[in-house]
């Protein structure tokens, strides 16, 4: 029943009680990389596929500017991420904005992180099984490594989760979601400024 019913009530409340909470920082946020982002705005759109693989618009804060070589081509992450967006990946303030795609019911608070559109032709029948419940702001994989695990290690804890949902189970991860929000563990990966990209063999 929890799985059901009462999860959904529960991310919807933490997060439209959390949403009124942190307004003036959103808006401070939203102002401050505005300007930090070079003309690239504040925030960050992106298609991602949610419960059963429908497809919706996640948003969340601009860590990165849009600027690109010579060719046209975009820097690496590195080179584009902002002092400020640094801070604020780090601190996981980037995530404050997907509090609006749980209330619309896109998301949930907790649950397998949604991840890009073109990965979905590579998944296997195991890492396809993530889809079965709505992705969240954070979830098992988060707290057990985020993007300092590899993407095998990711989906495992994806699935168990799927198979694991409780209450219990639910306030645990919120617990260990604040922790490493204040100790600023896992945020990288051990090779790039974020997660590598999925091939289908990682």
């Amino acid at each position: 029943m929890y799985k059901e019913y009462f999860k959904r009530l529960m991310g919807f409340s933490v997060s439209m009680i959390g949403f009124v909470i942190i307004l003036p920082i959103f808006l401070l946020l939203w102002l401050v990389l505005h300007f930090a982002n070079k003309g690239a705005g504040a925030f960050f759109l992106q298609e991602r596929p949610g419960k059963d693989g429908k497809i919706f618009k996640v948003i969340k804060f601009k860590t990165m500017t849009d600027e690109r070589d010579a060719e046209g081509n975009l820097l690496p992450d590195a080179e584009r991420i902002t002092w400020i967006g640094r801070f604020v990946r780090s601190t996981s303030l980037d995530e404050i904005p997907q509090l609006l795609n749980v209330i619309k019911g896109d998301m949930a608070f907790i649950g397998p992180r949604p991840l890009l559109v073109q990965y979905l032709p590579l998944y296997n029948e195991f890492q396809k099984r993530r889809h079965e419940v709505r992705p969240g702001i954070t979830g098992w994989a988060q707290v057990n490594g985020r993007n300092a695990i590899s993407w095998q290690k990711k989906f495992e804890l994806d699935v168990w989760y799927v198979d694991h949902i409780s209450f219990a189970l639910d306030l645990k991860i919120m617990y260990k979601t604040f922790r490493k929000v204040i100790i600023r563990e896992g945020i990288s990966s051990n090779t790039s400024a974020t997660m590598e990209a999925f091939t289908g063999n990682n």
